[in-house]
């Protein structure tokens, strides 16, 4: 068992994550935003050393981003430099969780190698904190898997997010309001995602990259219904067609990698994770 630091840990992720590493053994380190800013050197530095960080801390709502790109960047791209310079110091192991950096693909599914795009300034944000784990990793030897998963759902998430806003408008029991109908998504559920976060720790070969997905796409409109049907509700649906700044048409996750080398799969699918959740 390991000696683990989870930044982010108060997180929607990380408080799924922390128990799962307790129950399975692991001494786990807390860092949250009471702990200071993740971006400053300050912050890491009296922290004890451990054997593993994994890295979740980080702005993630996407329309965030476009009003505040700077803060985005700032927060994703320097707080993943502190941590790969803890690393660096105490010679720890990094878990470090990306996100679906794909624009509009050319083909689906889509591998780990498939071209990154920045289509909004949160993804920008990712993509140069993967570039800044791939020079430490080659230049000062640390290992490194990052994680990127698709779209993920579970208890916890905060509402402003598709999953949480529609069930909360399917409770309430009034007419359910989006802005956008048609995007199709590739949605992994919590559950799995920690599976594949814990699974991550023990690799030590480098730098590895894996996609977390199911390998199914829903649009938004499937999503709606499968809910209602769990829910038993007939609510009419009413999009206000509004298209977010280069938004991506269809997401589907090529697993294989994960499966092969990280020895992980999904065991929800969106019926099964919405059933869960609900």
């Amino acid at each position: 068992m390991a000696k683990i630091l989870v930044t982010g840990a108060s997180g929607f992720i990380g408080k799924h994550l922390v128990p799962q590493l307790s129950d399975v053994g692991h001494e786990v380190i807390q860092a949250t935003s009471r702990s200071g800013d993740v971006a400053e050197a300050t912050t890491w530095s009296d922290i004890l050393p451990v054997e593993v960080v994994i890295h979740l801390a980080g702005k993630s709502f996407v329309p965030d981003s476009w009003v505040e790109p700077g803060a985005f960047v700032k927060t994703n791209l320097l707080g993943t430099v502190a941590a790969l310079d803890y690393c660096k110091k105490h010679d720890s192991r990094l878990v470090f969780l990306s996100s679906y950096l794909y624009g509009n693909p050319q083909k689906l599914p889509i591998p780990e190698t498939a071209s990154l795009i920045a289509n909004n300034p949160y993804s920008l944000s990712k993509i140069l904190a993967e570039k800044a784990c791939h020079f430490y990793s080659e230049s000062f030897g640390i290992n490194i898997t990052i994680l990127r998963p698709f779209n993920v759902y579970g208890p916890g998430q905060p509402e402003h997010f598709l999953i949480p806003s529609i069930i909360r408008q399917v409770n309430v029991g009034n007419v359910i309001k989006v802005k956008d109908s048609e995007p199709k998504r590739d949605y992994v559920y919590i559950n799995d995602l920690v599976e594949a976060i814990v699974k991550a720790i023990d690799l030590q070969s480098g730098i590895s990259i894996f996609n977390i997905g199911t390998g199914k796409s829903y649009s938004v409109t499937e999503i709606i219904k499968i809910i209602q049907d769990i829910k038993g509700t007939r609510l009419s649906v009413k999009s206000s067609n509004e298209t977010r700044n280069f938004e991506v048409v269809n997401t589907i996750a090529d697993i294989s990698h994960s499966k092969e080398i990280l020895g992980w799969q999904p065991k929800y699918s969106v019926e099964k994770g919405l059933q869960s959740f609900l």
